[in-house]
């Protein structure tokens, strides 16, 4: 049985509305690859872009939130990460040592500052603020500047996956009609997934991330809506059962996949049948293995 409950968490501190998904990293060892990978798989891939921290990377937008394809391509550039500074770079860096996929969980902000602090309030760990700006393409092939703010946490138990806020300051620019129209009908994430042997163990921290008060549990999963797509957190049994993702039963948390709304799920099969991308069905959902998208198992479901 499904039951839904307000944790108790350290301090008050928490934002009264959820933290939407913003964004989901996706660290690849060859951009030009992971493009041709998603646009196989129906989707449109914006056009390539540098950081000016050493690495690069090409955004699938979804509705108000994208998949961001990244990879190191400066190492040079790379900061390192010190006492009470968080290396995006650095992190991703070390991730892909072990292999490509979902790195890191981006929530939209409203005020990264605020973040920060309400962070602070409830115990997370907190990290020198970070803004920057880079270079982006619009439809039309003219480069316009972009920038963000961003506020990092971690949790020491799940030192595989990061966390942040990210603000936007000039997401007009950013966020085209052009770029959110795919071939596979895609509309939004409607959830990240991540397994973890013992999901319950996570949900203070969870609670604090996403703002989200409320959540949902059994014995398969934890789940969070922050109103603008779900983070879920599920068994090694229920990765296998619903994604077709094998996972150590005693493994510490780590992201597996995206799933991702379409507009016409029939159309979407047959657009993978076309382009010869391999899929399962499970549960209404079509699930296309890790191996063919950069270490992430996509599950397209009906919008």
């Amino acid at each position: 049985m499904a039951i839904t409950h307000r944790p108790t968490t350290t301090k008050a501190a928490m934002p009264q509305e959820p933290r939407p998904i913003d964004h989901v990293v996706v660290a690849v060892r060859d951009l030009d690859d992971a493009r041709a990978a998603y646009e196989r798989l129906g989707f449109t891939v914006t056009p390539t872009a540098r950081h000016p921290f050493g690495t690069a990377n090409a955004l699938v937008q979804l509705g108000e939130a994208y998949i961001e394809l990244l990879a190191v391509v400066d190492p040079a550039a790379i900061p390192e990460a010190g006492e009470g500074s968080f290396s995006f770079a650095g992190f991703n860096r070390r991730f892909l040592e072990n292999g490509e996929g979902v790195s890191m969980l981006a929530l939209r902000s409203a005020d990264a500052a605020a973040d920060r602090a309400a962070f602070a309030a409830d115990d997370l760990p907190i990290y020198a603020p970070m803004s920057f700006r880079r270079m982006a393409r619009d439809p039309a092939g003219n480069e316009v500047e972009v920038g963000f703010s961003v506020t990092f946490t971690s949790d020491a138990r799940m030192p595989d996956a990061g966390f942040f806020t990210c603000q936007h300051h000039d997401r007009d620019k950013l966020f085209w009609p052009e770029y959110r129209t795919h071939d596979n009908g895609a509309v939004a994430i409607e959830a990240v997934v991540m397994a973890s042997r013992d999901p319950a163990d996570y949900h203070i921290f969870f609670t604090c991330l996403t703002g989200q008060h409320d959540m949902r549990s059994d014995s398969l999963m934890l789940s969070f809506d922050t109103g603008g797509g779900k983070l879920e957190i599920v068994t090694p049994v229920a990765a296998r059962a619903m994604y077709g993702v094998d996972v150590a039963a005693d493994a510490r948390p780590t992201f597996i996949g995206v799933r991702v709304a379409t507009a016409d799920l029939a159309a979407a099969a047959v657009t993978l049948r076309g382009r010869g991308v391999p899929f399962t069905e499970r549960m209404g959902r079509l699930i296309v293995p890790p191996e063919a998208a950069c270490g992430v198992a996509i599950a397209f479901t009906e919008a």
